[in-house]
């Protein structure tokens, strides 16, 4: 086959990458190893057009046991010698496509990126995003996601413990579906993705390779396109139940000692395994692609190293342990087979049926190698100048409060996502103490340790959208809020960055920003950068989804008794809300949602604010004077205050500030603002520790009623009952019409 620009362009290579490619070689590439490079250095493997910003963000300190990058997840001492494994990742594009399938293979996937660390995963969440939940469209892609996301976490028996919904128009073609892994393990038992040792054998394990999945990981860097359901190969088959064995297996074989380094077979499969191993070992690679376990016959050379098949690792262990490697996965009855070795070369060299089919230097292929790395153009977006024209004096306040407030409940993104995860299984493992009581984060028992972790997902996507700069600020504080509210102290970050095509100038604005704002979040909360995912191209015909930077943050609970929860406890007990109520309305579900208009500045934050307001509540739930903590956040005070209530069926009696509008005061969504409750016995200890920082009592809690100014709003169990049902009507509406229009 002749091998030419147009060629390259097919697989989605540039013709100034199919020239360094030919330069980087010293000779024209044959279609093999072409194909190498477009899985390679497609934007979802070698992150082209954003290395460069994601150099910026903090990458090292804190409680951090490896840099940034460094392996397949991030790794964050606990004490008592053990570390906590966690990672994001996006599973968009195959979602988009066949959202079962898309989404269970995320889970799948990122779960391995745990346990080939050595770490046992102990909790998932996950982050996803829709459109209006109204169309049949999204009810579909919901129903799959989920379907999928459960299936696989359920049958795998790692808990979801937790996670975020958010609806909106611009993912209507283009859902998000991040999908978050947490696992712990024993410090200095952790296994590197590194191959080592000239002469060492090269073993692939696990389910045998096919053709699903093939260029999977250059499907997931173009636009989304009515043609691209042409693409469903690229979409990867999951087998939860051959994970579960893989991954008792996997721990049990780095226990023998045989094992020099492993790594999954992910996005790109072999051919990205074997490149990322050498290049980060230094060596090179000879293997031989007809001892790959295959499950379909006739296979060529470019499929076997292009295939996305799941369930798969490749491990290097040392000369002369292969029988100790083999009977561990022949008892766990999983494919396993020497498919080559470790070479001195610093060359990938693959031959089928002892015909050489490709040989291309490591170095070359991958991230921090000779991957291409980009800097794109930006300027800022157009749609500014629409939220430079806001202003509150335009917007009449309301008359009828209580309206309003129905309205919001009921607003899918803040309504009660119970349809979701009660497809879920949240306590198999039986650590996640969140079953028991809500807290703003998840609690999951270390039962090593007898600490816990509180664990949250994060980003509010119409902020960023607003401000992609303070936005992703936002995201980085909310989860940082969350932890604290929880009783933990942030440890670290992991992210997934989905945003529009990196070429469009103003989507590359959102971002830079985006980027910036969040790093210099990370600094003063001290939670380093520790690894992540980048998702381009999360754009249809008619425009990109909201930047959406996805905070995946783990924080330690060192005592559970400090731990905090959200509900309130007793009647009678005193409301405050510690931070400033204002009159902002920016960006929140009632100006967007309610109001219907889309263009207004993100909400009030200031960072210094932010960082005191934590300090402040660590304090308070360290010193016992509080009884509940829930941050606001979508929907405003009055949201908040329901949520506290729900649980225990207890209701509240407050007052408006007279100086700030009503609907800012019940419905604004500016930040730093976390609503406690607190035993009249413990106000003047609150009172002490909160000093000067802005506080505010505004009521108490009732038996079961809602007042507002002392006009009732009913039972809090009425406004439950609207927060449970509003997203299982709108559902079970469209499946009543649905059949309507069969008959």
């Amino acid at each position: 086959m002749e091998i030419s620009v147009s060629t390259a362009q097919q697989l989605r290579l540039t013709p100034e990458e199919f020239e360094l490619i030919k330069k980087k070689l010293g000779r024209t590439p044959n279609f093999n190893e072409l194909c190498a490079f477009s899985a390679m250095w497609s934007e979802h493997c070698s992150y082209k057009n954003s290395i460069k910003w994601l150099k910026t963000l903090p990458r090292e300190g804190g409680k951090m046991l490896v840099k940034a990058g460094e392996e397949n997840a991030g790794l964050m001492d606990i004490g008592d010698g053990y570390g906590v494994v966690f990672k994001i990742e996006s599973h968009n594009h195959p979602s988009a496509i066949e959202p079962f399938q898309g989404a269970a293979t995320g889970v799948g996937g990122i779960h391995r990126d745990i346990f080939t660390m050595g770490a046992r995963p102990i909790a998932s969440l996950n982050s996803l995003r829709f459109g209006n939940l109204s169309e049949a469209k999204t009810q579909h892609l919901l129903a799959g996601v989920v379907h999928g996301i459960g299936h696989y976490g359920n049958c795998f028996g790692v808990p979801t413990v937790g996670g975020e919904i958010y609806f909106d128009n611009c993912y209507h073609t283009n859902p998000l579906v991040n999908a978050m892994s947490v696992g712990i393990v024993k410090v200095g038992e952790t296994v590197s993705a590194t191959a080592l040792g000239k002469g060492n054998p090269v073993i692939y394990v696990g389910s045998a390779t096919g053709k699903d999945g093939i260029g999977g990981a250059s499907f997931a860097s173009a636009d989304i396109t009515v043609e691209s359901t042409e693409e469903l190969p690229a979409v990867q088959v999951g087998d939860p139940f051959q994970e579960k064995k893989l991954l008792e297996a996997c721990l049990e074989v780095i226990q023998t000692g045989a094992v020099v380094g492993m790594q999954d077979m992910g996005a790109a499969g072999i051919i990205c395994s074997t490149a990322e191993m050498s290049a980060k070992g230094e060596v090179g690679m000879h293997i031989d692609l007809d001892k790959v376990p295959m499950r379909q016959t006739g296979m060529k050379a470019w499929e076997l190293l292009l295939s996305e098949s799941q369930e798969r690792m490749l491990l290097v262990v040392e000369k002369g342990k292969e029988q100790i490697v083999k009977k561990v996965f022949d008892k766990w009855d999983l494919e396993n087979a020497v498919i080559g070795f470790v070479t001195d070369d610093g060359l990938l060299s693959f031959y089928l049926q002892n015909e050489l089919q490709a040989t291309i230097p490591a170095h070359e292929l991958v991230l921090g190698g000779g991957a291409p790395q980009y800097d794109r153009e930006y300027k800022e977006p157009d749609y500014f100048e629409e939220i430079k024209k806001f202003n509150i004096e335009d917007i009449p306040e309301p008359k009828d409060l209580r309206a309003i407030a129905e309205k919001i409940i009921q607003i899918p993104s803040i309504a009660s996502k119970r349809w979701v995860y009660h497809q879920y299984d949240s306590m198999v493992g039986t650590a996640n103490t969140s079953t028991n009581a809500p807290s703003d984060a998840s609690v999951i028992l270390v039962k090593e340790t007898g600490k816990a972790l509180a664990i949250t997902t994060d980003c509010n996507s119409s902020y960023v959208y607003a401000d992609p700069y303070k936005g992703a600020m936002i995201a980085v504080a909310e989860a940082a809020r969350n932890i604290v509210c929880s009783g933990g102290q942030p440890l670290g970050v992991t992210n997934c960055l989905n945003f529009g095509n990196p070429y469009d100038p103003q989507v590359y604005y959102q971002f830079v920003q985006a980027v910036k704002g969040m790093g210099e979040a990370c600094i003063k909360f001290n939670t380093p950068v520790t690894g992540g995912n980048v998702s381009f191209y999360n754009q249809n015909p008619d425009g990109p989804v909201y930047p959406t930077p996805t905070i995946g943050m783990v924080g330690l609970v060192e005592d559970l008794d400090q731990r905090m929860t959200l509900n309130f406890k007793e009647e009678g007990h005193l409301l405050y809300v510690v931070g400033t109520n204002m009159n902002d309305i920016n960006s929140s579900e009632y100006v967007r949602k309610v109001l219907n208009k889309p263009y207004s500045p993100a909400p009030y934050f200031n960072l210094e604010e932010e960082f005191s307001l934590q300090q402040k509540i660590s304090e308070l739930i360290q010193k016992q004077c509080i009884a509940s903590a829930h941050d606001v956040s979508e929907g405003g005070l009055f949201i908040t205050l329901c949520e506290s209530g729900f649980y225990k069926g207890l209701g509240f009696d407050i007052q408006t500030n007279p100086s700030i509008r009503k609907d800012a005061y019940l419905f604004g969504e500016g930040q730093s603002r976390v609503v406690v409750s607190i035993a009249a016995d413990k106000e003047d200890a609150f009172k002490r520790i909160v000093g000067n920082y802005p506080n505010e009592k505004i009521g108490m809690v009732t038996g079961g009623i809602v007042k507002i100014n002392g006009e009732t709003w009913g039972a809090i169990e009425s406004w439950k009952d609207k927060y449970d049902t509003a997203i299982e009507s709108m559902i079970a509406q469209h499946e009543s019409e649905y059949a309507l229009s069969e008959i």
